[in-house]
């Protein structure tokens, strides 16, 4: 109805995840930092947690939006209470396989068959888990389980879990999953957004559909809807969807104070005003998780040490996935060179055989050259975006240092 009335050229403030309307606050754009580094390493798991409502789904659909598919086969699952047999099938199904039978020996065979056959095609593969909290941990152990299908060195498969607060309290606690720690490469709590950025993002969404200014905003209204959504995007869409209706409504042209009290008003007499959960503060991890036999105690960093910690451990990592790429790359030309000297050294005949697998050599390796390209752009990127974060960081904490 407020379409209409205001000219918008579609629904700015709908519930379900849409990437076109992808807001990057800052909690997300540190989450794509650790995403980033995460996919870039092609291995191991990354842990996105935050409450409901937080923008978890909205990030992997922005994600997914910017996969290239000739690079990267994803599959998204979204889990309700799975035991570990059926998380197996549920897996299976997500990358399009048919399994006959519902043993799950089957499907472990067809998903091993199918990552052996994308990696052999140069594509690697990856698993979206949304509500994971809902997984008992029999089958958070069995997504462990099916990190471990390799071809050679290389792991065939990397896993992104997503989930409620309560999935992060399950994997530091649970006896069972400390192996699966041992994996988790990266992890970030996405947090609520900050009261300056409601303005922007309001506006943000308004802009994705042909707002021209019609209704205006009373800039007061933005600190009462973060004062009364703590935050979070999904609080913010109800309540500014409401008022938008209101204005269509009443005809107004001004959204001010007065109509917000009266949208807060209304939810609370229906019942379906989302009210601010008083949640406890979530430890952020620092950096890359790095598996050991014995694993040592996390250290105890203040708080405004982490971001500068998480980045300065995340370009640490990133360069050395960097240097692994590159020693591997200069090892298949030097491989190449000697395959070619053998050749060389070969008697005449079958002169035709030898070119022949020599070209057949010369294509592998330009193949895998360009693999590790590919990689290394990735890792390049990675390198960029975290730099980025760190230097506004250090920006952001010294103008702290100068107000103070």
């Amino acid at each position: 109805m407020f379409e209409q009335f205001y000219g918008f050229e579609g629904r700015p403030f709908q519930l379900t995840p849409d990437p076109a309307f992808y807001f990057e606050s800052a909690t997300h754009r540190k989450a794509l930092s650790y995403l980033g580094y995460g996919l870039a390493q092609g291995e191991g798991f990354v842990v996105i947690t935050g409450e409901v409502g937080a923008g978890k789904s909205t990030l992997v659909s922005h994600l997914m939006a910017t996969i290239d598919p000739a690079r990267l086969t994803a599959a998204c699952v979204v889990t309700s209470a799975l035991d570990g047999e059926e998380i197996v099938h549920v897996v299976a199904q997500a990358f399009g396989l048919q399994v006959s039978g519902h043993d799950k020996a089957s499907a472990l065979g067809a998903i091993e068959t199918f990552l052996h056959s994308e990696a052999r095609a140069g594509r690697r593969c990856l698993l979206i888990v949304d509500e994971a909290q809902n997984l008992s941990v029999d089958a958070i152990e069995e997504l462990r389980m099916l990190s471990n299908f390799q071809l050679g060195s290389h792991p065939l498969l990397q896993t992104l879990l997503l989930g409620q607060p309560e999935f992060r309290t399950t994997l530091l606690e649970s006896n069972q999953l400390e192996q699966l720690r041992q994996r988790v490469i990266a992890t970030h709590h996405l947090t609520a957004m900050e009261p300056r950025e409601v303005q922007a993002y309001v506006e943000h969404r308004l802009n994705c559909v042909g707002w021209k200014g019609n209704p205006g905003f009373d800039n007061r209204v933005f600190a009462e809807v973060h004062e009364a959504t703590g935050g979070i995007p999904r609080r913010i869409n109800q309540i500014v969807n409401r008022l938008l209706l209101l204005g269509a409504v009443e005809q107004r042209a001004l959204v001010d104070l007065e109509m917000l009290a009266d949208v807060l008003a209304e939810l609370d007499e229906d019942g379906t005003r989302a009210l601010v959960s008083q949640q406890a503060p979530v430890a952020e991890a620092v950096g890359p998780v790095v598996a050991a036999s014995q694993p040592a105690p996390a250290p105890v960093l203040h708080p405004d040490a982490l971001d500068a910690a998480a980045a300065i451990a995340l370009i640490e990592s990133a360069l050395a996935g960097r240097d692994s790429q590159i020693d591997e790359l200069q090892h298949a030309v030097l491989e190449l060179a000697a395959n070619v000297e053998r050749q060389k050294e070969a008697p005449a005949s079958g002169g035709e055989a030898q070119i022949a697998a020599l070209q057949e050599q010369l294509a592998q390796a330009a193949a895998h050259s360009a693999r590790l390209e590919a990689r290394l752009e990735e890792q390049e990127r990675t390198l960029r975006h975290t730099l980025t974060m760190l230097i506004e960081w250090f920006e952001g904490g010294e103008g702290q240092r100068q107000a103070a």
